[in-house]
């Protein structure tokens, strides 16, 4: 009888051969990941990422423009490939800012759905920032009181103040801004070829970012402690932590979970920020693709590290996607409790 009663609070995960996947269609980039469950965790059997700059030119039109659909779409139709391969079993796809904000956004999902078969939900920013979290919290350093996990994406950034705790974390405050490395690299316009002219734009894209969060920082100026904990999660912090190591090429394992001292962020971030594109392409981690829009992410991080001066910024090269894969399996397991919990009821009134 006591066996009975603990295997219906803990059942085995029969769906452990199961892959479940995650798709997060960004105002950047694409990205994919599947996996199965392990324990309590999960092992990664596939994945993908694309830059797909979906929210090219959104901040000047408003609208998608087609070779941006193109591009998305291309990719996309990769992971309707890898969904088909790896027979997955259960899959959630999001959208997220530059879906919420174009007015052609629904419009370019139904025609996702109609050549890819993926079903696209476009997520709030609240529920965007409680899938970051879900998906990377697990990397915070230990500490007392409140901490803050931060994303930085290509059309908004979410600031998000946490009281820690397993296994998931009771949010606190938070707050989402329509600034990300796309959509403020746009609103500020292109870069001068002058260190003068590069600092004006610099500065301002920090003060766009500060007097967005002005309320939100003052809201939770009450929480700071003498040893304050901040996690990010983006392309601009695993990037920026990658020339912090000196890297010659990405490394995912020396990234995911590493701690930088803060000072080390600013003094990167502002040596970028007075370097001509040319010269940060020529840089290791951050080449071509990122040389134009790392600046925009240097400023939203040196924003977010006034509004919370932690001595030292945790990376994390996982979020939404793993928050999303973690929802789908406890659920799934939650599901199959219920089932067998209703099984054994029925059996039990059969016997009677």
């Amino acid at each position: 009888m006591q066996r009975e009663s603990r295997e219906w609070r803990r059942p085995p995960h029969k769906s452990y051969k199961q892959a479940y996947a995650a798709i997060d269609l960004g105002t950047n980039n694409c990205r994919l990941l599947i996996a199965r469950p392990n324990e309590e965790n999960f092992v990664v059997i596939d994945a993908f990422s694309r830059v797909v700059r979906l929210g090219e030119g959104l901040a000047q039109t408003g609208e998608l423009s087609d070779r941006a659909m193109d591009r998305a779409l291309g990719a996309l139709k990769v992971c309707a490939e890898k969904l088909r391969r790896r027979n997955v079993h259960l899959a959630r796809s999001v959208a997220t800012e530059a879906c919420r904000r174009a007015t052609n956004g629904e419009a370019f999902i139904d025609r996702v759905r109609e050549e890819t078969g993926i079903v696209l939900d476009i997520i709030s920013a609240q529920e965007e920032a409680r899938l970051a979290v879900l998906g990377c919290h697990i990397l915070l350093e230990d500490g007392i009181g409140p901490a803050v996990i931060f994303d930085i994406g290509g059309g908004s950034t979410e600031l998000v103040l946490i009281e820690p705790g397993a296994p998931v974390p009771r949010i606190l405050d938070w707050q989402s801004v329509p600034w990300g490395v796309v959509s403020l690299s746009e609103t500020v316009g292109d870069e001068p070829d002058d260190d003068e002219g590069r600092l004006a734009r610099y500065t301002r894209m920090k003060q766009l970012v500060l007097d967005s969060f002005a309320e939100f920082a003052e809201r939770i100026e009450a929480h700071k402690a003498p040893d304050q904990r901040l996690l990010g999660t983006s392309g601009t912090v695993t990037t920026l932590a990658s020339v912090h190591l000196g890297l010659p090429q990405y490394d995912r394992k020396a990234v995911d979970g590493l701690i930088v001292p803060s000072d080390s962020m600013r003094d990167i971030s502002q040596r970028l920020s007075g370097m001509s594109p040319q010269e940060r392409s020529q840089l290791d981690c951050i080449g071509s693709d990122r040389a134009d829009l790392v600046v925009a992410g240097c400023a939203i991080l040196e924003a977010i590290l006034e509004i919370w001066p932690a001595e030292r910024l945790g990376v994390a090269d996982r979020g939404i996607r793993e928050g999303i894969l973690r929802s789908l399996m406890a659920a799934d397991a939650e599901g199959m409790e219920a089932q067998a919990a209703l099984r054994r009821l029925k059996q039990a009134g059969s016997a009677n």
